[in-house]
């Protein structure tokens, strides 16, 4: 072996991890639930505001969220197939 390979390693804390605010809307599965996130953007030729909606699956792990929930979630490792996020708090339960 005639080439050296440097391996750049950082120390200190990870990196900054997303953290979103949305509605549940589905509570039906053990330990999941499905958060709905809304946000409006301009649209580029029209101007108009348009709606944009994302669904994620969020681990629940207390089993503690309702639908209508204002949850806080967070980004996370796989948990599985398609859950990568975690609810952090229930900032307000659903009347």
């Amino acid at each position: 072996m005639t080439g050296t390979a440097t391996q750049t390693v950082t120390t200190g804390q990870r990196g900054q991890r997303k953290v979103r605010l949305g509605y549940v809307i589905a509570d039906k599965m053990n330990k999941t639930v499905i958060v709905q996130i809304g946000s409006s953007k301009a649209h580029r030729l029209y101007r108009k505001t348009v709606q944009q909606r994302t669904r994620f699956k969020v681990h629940d792990e207390k089993n503690e969220c309702g639908v209508g929930d204002l949850v806080r979630i967070a980004e996370t490792r796989p948990i599985s197939k398609e859950k990568r996020w975690r609810v952090l708090e229930i900032v307000e339960k659903a009347r």
